[in-house]
């Protein structure tokens, strides 16, 4: 089988609610008119028109400042968001790394919650009771494995959620930054796995700020500007795009920065 990523025209709006700004003459009216207001439901456009192909292969990083859309362009890709317009086509099964807790229920055990995430994942049931030893074990949680989940500290909640989700080889991957938590001896076998399953994947689809990364693992890249691709190809290219994207930017940043500075220096001498 072969894989394969066809988004064409993929536009997703998300619904939010806007609350009217209301000044009253007083506190008291000021108050009053906030818990009256109805809110307004408006619309919000994450992604605008994004098409790509990605063949078997391939290993795209995407690229872009804070707010951009990449993380929303994987929640795409995974499902957990369907376009609002536009298609998209995946061929293949699906690995997400993006939220390591996702799908876990706080007063569930750890046993109750390898079965309720992997569920999620899309693993057969016959498959989940195969590996279950193998995750407590990679976790290194197998002596409190019938404790409820909400008595276990953040970083064996994190150790739990890579180990479920790495268990299994999976036809594309998609990742949300690389994963570097934890401390050190999980943190190196968790890397030595993640690579594993990196080689062992047909497409790779990385969001990153690590041009390092982009460079070692990527052959190509997508720039992503205000929910729109602003560039696409080699990860060079793409790396280059990106960097002078961010340089105007901070000129952009200093440029205000002065103007503002010189108005009030002006207003002070008035």
């Amino acid at each position: 089988m072969t894989a394969f990523i066809r988004a064409e025209g993929v536009t997703l709006d998300v619904p939010y609610y806007e609350q009217p700004m209301r000044r009253g003459k007083n506190w008291a009216g000021t108050l009053l008119s906030a818990a009256t207001a109805v809110p307004k439901r408006q619309f919000a456009r994450l992604l605008d028109d994004v098409s790509f192909e990605i063949r078997e292969g391939e290993r795209v990083i995407l690229l872009g400042r804070n707010g951009a859309g990449k993380t929303t362009l994987l929640r795409v890709l995974t499902g957990a968001f369907q376009p609002t317009v536009g298609s998209l086509q995946l061929n293949g099964s699906r690995q997400a790394l993006l939220n390591l807790g996702l799908g876990f229920n706080q007063e569930a055990t750890v046993h109750e919650n390898i079965f309720l995430r992997a569920t999620a994942m899309g693993i057969d049931s016959a498959k989940i009771r195969d590996v279950v030893e193998s995750i407590l074990d990679f976790a290194e949680l197998g002596n409190i494995s019938n404790r409820r989940l909400l008595t276990l500290s953040s970083g064996q909640r994190m150790r739990l959620g890579f180990a479920i989700s790495t268990v299994v080889q999976h036809d594309i991957m998609l990742l949300d930054e690389w994963f570097g938590a934890g401390d050190f001896g999980f943190m190196r076998k968790a890397r030595e796995r993640l690579v594993d399953r990196v080689r062992g994947s047909k497409i790779v689809v990385v969001a990153s700020h690590n041009m390092e990364l982009a460079r070692r693992l990527c052959t190509s890249g997508i720039v992503m500007e205000g929910g729109k691709i602003a560039f696409s190809g080699p990860v060079a290219d793409a790396i280059q795009f990106y960097r002078k994207q961010v340089e105007a930017s901070g000129k952009l940043q200093v440029e205000l920065a002065v103007a503002t500075a010189q108005a009030i220096a002006a207003r002070a001498e008035q």
